[in-house]
């Protein structure tokens, strides 16, 4: 299956997923990978699918949904392995845009150093790029790259990438238990990222079965303070932590407006308070979210914060 979805996506709206890639192709073999080990690592760009293939298949998918009343706002390239690797990828976009809808491609960013990945990803309307760690022993625990690849070159390449780019360029940050949960490794992305200067920065955990059993999330007042961190560069920053229900809805239902807006962003306490009083609420309705594990408290630099409790995502 070439074409899948649409699905809902908190950052994409309704997406159509694009798989360009067979499973398990990719640059990356990375620990928390949620479609499990890399059978095949690559660094070598390569026809796999014919691009009328793609183009066919995903029209038909666009048609039977815009039949049934469903809308599509995007069409993201976000395959089972990493996307890049497609040689036919830039073309794949030209083919698409007649369509009428934005592009996006979701990519590691492994191979951002090649001019040809540059220009194939400069035709995409919305790129988010995998940065979960700026230094290299830690990016090869992560994300166990192909052996050859290296970790200056990749930064360059996007530092070159986004000051060309003309989209709008996101970024991804996963973190894990012990290897990139520090306030050493969070001030050294926020400076690099300070440099790409993304529309956003993401910060996700592992809220699926990983790739490696041993995979952890960090504990919340951990992944509270990355957030403060990153917060404090100029560009936004956004929690990914599995929770797509009601996102950005401001719904009337207290319970889950809470539930979405700390999903996406950690509230203070005095920002609860007011959320709280023009809702014509009590703290009541906190107290219960966090005895039902929905809520949770986290401390940084002695304010109180509250967020949604990824663990059971």
């Amino acid at each position: 299956m070439i074409a899948f979805g649409p699905v809902p996506s908190r950052r994409l709206g309704r997406s159509l997923g694009i798989n360009n890639i067979p499973p398990k192709i990719c640059t990356y073999s990375c620990v928390y990978c949620q479609v499990g080990k890399t059978t095949r690592l690559q660094v070598d760009r390569a026809q796999f699918y014919d691009p009328e293939e793609i183009y066919m298949d995903v029209r038909k998918k666009v048609e039977k949904a815009q039949k049934r009343g469903e809308s599509v706002d995007y069409l993201t390239f976000v395959p089972d392995g990493e996307p890049t690797l497609d040689a036919n990828l830039g073309q794949e976009i030209e083919l698409l845009k007649p369509l009428g809808l934005k592009i996006a491609v979701i990519t590691n960013g492994s191979l951002i150093w090649r001019e040809d990945v540059r220009a194939d990803l400069a035709k995409a309307d919305w790129v988010s790029i995998k940065i979960d760690s700026t230094d290299a022993k830690n990016w090869r625990r992560i994300n166990r790259p192909q052996r050859t690849l290296e970790p200056a070159a990749m930064l360059g390449g996007l530092l070159e990438f986004a000051e060309r780019y003309s989209g709008t360029l996101v970024t991804e940050t996963m973190l894990v238990k012990s290897l990139n949960d520090s306030a050493k490794s969070f001030r050294k992305i926020a400076g690099f990222l300070n440099h790409m200067q993304p529309v956003k920065a993401y910060v996700a955990v592992p809220t699926r079965p990983p790739a490696e059993k041993w995979v952890r999330p960090p504990d919340e007042d951990v992944l509270n303070e990355a957030f403060q961190i990153l917060n404090e560069k100029p560009f936004q920053v956004e929690y990914l932590i599995g929770y797509e229900g009601n996102a950005f809805a401001f719904t009337g239902d207290v319970e889950k407006d809470l539930l979405s807006i700390t999903a996406v962003h950690p509230m203070r306490q005095d920002a609860v308070s007011e959320f709280l009083l023009r809702a014509g609420a009590d703290w009541q309705i906190v107290h219960k979210l966090i005895a039902q594990s929905q809520l949770t408290e986290a401390e940084y630099k002695g304010r109180k914060f509250y967020m949604r409790d990824f663990q059971l995502n």
